[in-house]
């Protein structure tokens, strides 16, 4: 039950682009389609749980040496190694997502939510709580991301006022998603 509630508070409750505000350029740029954002859903997840698990190991053997300053650089140098992975795989298995992602493909080197979770996960103890943090985050980035793709198809039909068209009712959505998430605080 424990290791349900980190799940689910990391996807919905505590989700890291609503409540953090992290990972909003993906967010906004990405969601303008749902297969690109599905995508891009499935890379952050990708490039997230494993430079997350892979930062947990690399923390107890910085810790073991005494060197922990080194580990804001090794996190991204995974984060980096790992987003050219997802790069070249998109290249040549789906190229025609590989370019409906365009430059926010490789920016996934510098979301910060990719690297607030590799800190976050570096620091846990519980490695199942790692496993579990580490597909929770991603999985509910990659939520709002298709929900958000889903509500821009449905405003794009819609009449919106010339001032709000394009990122300002788009932030405006993104504001009230965050209000509606926020409301199931108090179940978890």
């Amino acid at each position: 039950m424990h290791y349900l509630s980190i799940f689910f508070g990391a996807m919905i409750i505590e989700n890291i682009v609503l409540t953090r505000f992290l990972g909003l350029c993906p967010f906004l740029g990405v969601s303008k389609d749902k297969k690109s954002a599905v995508g891009m859903g499935l890379a952050v997840t990708f490039v997230i749980f494993v430079s997350s698990v892979l930062s947990y190991f690399l923390s107890q053997v910085l810790s073991k040496y005494n060197i922990q300053y080194l580990d804001l650089v090794l996190y991204i140098l995974i984060i980096a190694a790992f987003v050219q992975l997802v790069e070249l795989f998109l290249k040549v298995k789906m190229p025609t997502l590989y370019k409906s992602l365009g430059i926010y493909l490789p920016l996934i080197t510098t979301n910060c939510a990719v690297l607030y979770v590799a800190l976050t996960t570096a620091r846990m103890s519980d490695f199942v709580e790692v496993i579990v943090y580490s597909l929770g985050v991603p999985l509910g980035f990659m939520l709002m991301l298709f929900l958000f793709s889903s509500i821009r198809a449905r405003l794009k039909a819609s009449s919106v006022p010339k001032y709000f068209i394009g990122n300002p009712i788009a932030l405006i959505t993104a504001g009230l998603m965050a209000i509606a998430f926020s409301g199931l605080a108090g179940i978890i």
